[in-house]
């Protein structure tokens, strides 16, 4: 992971260095472990490259590709040697040797292409924020049970080996008691979902008290707000959000026998904990930031295959929607697909 006091403000460019920076190492064995799936994208943007730049680190490819325009799909697929280029969604739908789908587009498009690709037996990964709400996932989760597909989340934290990492040892009680997670980051339902998942990682159980401040622009945007959570156990959340206005991109988790802090945390491959006894500092490295595509694509093989503790992310991501949900609702923002 880049030194956070020079990480680039910019995340494709920080996405590039990563890139770089294992360029010329041999890909870890330990990531794709299950059995592989042929897997297409709908989408062509940032997320879409870095997917297959991703998997070329690991010498795969993506099998199809599906995009609005035409052109850019058939430019994707011959910049990344994509075998199939579909002329519509319904065409890669119907195609028998797809078993996985990678939806990359714009948040407010999920639901649409999440019906469609459950109901047609494929197992979804969706960009985040995978919904714009808790009633369209709640939907998309009926519809992939009943077609018996795995969907899971493509929110980086939930499937980057430093917070499994964090998490095992947490649970193993080396920390004592959880207390307190603070988060800061930007805009809600784009990239603030990373702090809410966070915080939701090392709670024990779901906030049940949500209280928040936002303030939205002309448009109807949240671009400041103040979140506080508490759960049944007492565990406080306290979250700050800001749109146009930087922030670091800092979690600290505090605990009785010490303190977390990640910084540039939604694919961070490191951590520091300070131990509460006598201050000295604990240096943990867990992944590699230039493979988070690739963990994600991996979880989702791994649930496939009938991992249950990958099945289980789906969980924190719709306790996530949950808490975005009622947050929008406080503050009166609503999008027009909802309206």
């Amino acid at each position: 992971m880049a030194d956070s006091k020079q990480a680039p403000l910019d995340a494709e460019a920080a996405a590039k260095a990563a890139f770089a920076s294992v360029q010329d190492q041999p890909f870890p064995d330990d990531i794709f472990t299950a059995p592989e799936l042929r897997w297409a994208v709908i989408g062509c943007g940032v997320i879409a490259n870095q997917m297959a730049q991703s998997l070329a680190l690991a010498g795969r490819k993506l099998a199809g590709v599906a995009n609005r325009t035409l052109s850019k799909a058939q430019s994707f697929a011959e910049q990344y040697g994509v075998e199939k280029v579909y002329e519509t969604v319904e065409d890669l739908y119907a195609d028998p040797d797809i078993d996985a789908v990678y939806i990359t587009t714009p948040h407010n498009t999920h639901i649409t292409y999440l019906r469609a690709a459950l109901a047609a037996g494929k197992h979804v990964l969706c960009e985040k924020a995978i919904t714009l709400n808790s009633a369209e996932l709640d939907e998309a989760r009926a519809i992939a049970d009943e077609h018996n597909v795995v969907l899971m989340d493509a929110t980086t934290v939930l499937h980057m080996p430093l917070y499994q990492e964090l998490r095992r040892r947490m649970d193993a009680g080396e920390f004592g008691r959880m207390n307190l997670a603070q988060l800061n980051f930007g805009s809600m339902l784009d990239i603030g979902v990373y702090a809410l998942s966070v915080m939701r990682l090392f709670m024990a159980s779901q906030p049940v008290e949500v209280v928040s401040l936002g303030n939205t622009c002309e448009t109807g945007v949240d671009v400041v707000s103040g979140i506080v959570c508490r759960n049944a156990e007492q565990q406080l959340g306290v979250v700050s959000l800001t749109l146009h206005s930087k922030q670091p991109k800092r979690s600290v988790i505090s605990f009785d026998k010490c303190y977390i802090e990640v910084n540039e945390y939604p694919r961070a491959d490191h951590a520091t904990i300070v131990w509460t006894a006598d201050g000295h500092r604990e240096e943990v490295h867990a992944g590699t930031e230039a493979y988070a595509l690739c963990y994600e694509m991996a979880d989702l093989e791994k649930a496939v295959a009938g991992d249950d503790s990958k099945c289980e992310l789906l969980g924190y991501a719709s306790d996530v929607m949950e808490l975005m949900t009622k947050l929008r609702a406080d503050w009166g923002v609503v999008y027009p697909e909802e309206e």
